[in-house]
């Protein structure tokens, strides 16, 4: 552990998984991803979320990620694990491993599938952040049941409860979070599109699967935001809305792992049931991307069309 919880702010991608052709994690591709990004001077990286398709994983294959994000990292930036499962030994085992492999926070979805209660879920994260023995984010996303405000004000009184990623597009409770729980309880916007909304509620950063494509963007964004030039700030939402709803008419994790390799940065496939595009539908789509370059050539992604 390098860092404090009050460390973590700014841009932190969601990290894509690096696959080969045959499923396979591939270190290497992973390896080139984070250096592309430190490059790009990113915040921290936020690993084997939903973006990193976690839940295609075996446990030992999410600590291989792990370890490989954490070794490439070297301390340079804040390094969130993702550990969520349904089981709770199975995410105390991840956070565990976490932890030794010298992550900074761990973060986890409550349990899914079946209809935890308020009082099930909550002792799912205090379980966990005494396994864990890190700071824990609590991960609010609809994809596993969004929590309500009366669930998110228990699980910040837990001990080891250091903030939440909160990917809901209902921004007034990020808000209420701010002003009812306080300025210690980091809060992480996750809903990229609203990347600015967030910040302006009182969010400390921002963490998203497109600041894998066009993190810069979202730096400009963030640096405007701070220095209240909301301008500067709009238009950088406003483009990369433009780049994510184009995105989100395909399958977007596998596809902005195609669109990194157009910028020399080949983050390799998706495992199924996403899907792989051929490389004519990859033209096709990559011509409609073209159609943005006129609006900011000077953004990394639109450059390499």
């Amino acid at each position: 552990m390098n860092f404090s919880v009050s460390d973590m702010h700014g841009v932190i991608p969601a990290l894509v998984t690096c696959f080969d052709k045959n499923e396979a994690f591939d270190s290497v591709r992973m390896r080139s991803v984070v250096r592309f990004l430190l490059e790009q001077r990113v915040d921290g990286f936020y690993v084997a979320g939903s973006t990193g398709e976690a839940f295609t994983m075996t446990p030992e294959e999410r600590k291989q990620v792990t370890e490989t994000v954490i070794d490439e990292a070297a301390g340079r930036v804040p390094v969130i694990i993702h550990v969520g499962a349904i089981g709770t030994r199975i995410s105390e085992d991840l956070a565990r491993h976490a932890k030794a492999a010298g992550a900074d926070a761990v973060s986890s979805v409550p349990p899914f599938y079946w209809h935890f209660s308020e009082d099930a879920i909550v002792d799912y994260y205090r379980d966990l952040a005494a396994a864990a023995e890190l700071p824990l984010i609590v991960y609010n996303i609809a994809l596993a049941g969004n929590m309500g405000f009366s669930t998110i004000s228990r699980l910040a009184k837990v001990e080891g409860v250091a903030g939440i990623k909160f990917t809901s597009p209902a921004h007034h409770e990020i808000l209420r979070i701010r002003q009812e729980i306080g300025e210690n309880f980091k809060i992480f916007s996750g809903v990229d599109e609203m990347a600015l909304s967030g910040l302006c509620y009182g969010a400390n950063g921002i963490i998203g699967s497109f600041y894998n494509l066009i993190p810069d963007i979202y730096r400009e964004l963030f640096a405007a935001h701070a220095a209240g030039d909301m301008q500067t700030a709009l238009a950088c939402q406003k483009l990369a809305n433009r780049i994510i709803s184009l995105s989100l008419e395909y399958d977007y994790i596998p596809l902005i792992k195609r669109m990194m390799s157009w910028m020399g940065v080949d983050a390799g496939y998706s495992r199924r049931p996403f899907k792989r595009y051929s490389e004519d539908m990859l033209g096709v789509i990559r011509r409609r991307f073209s159609e943005l370059k006129s609006e900011s050539p000077q953004v990394c992604f639109l450059k390499a069309l």
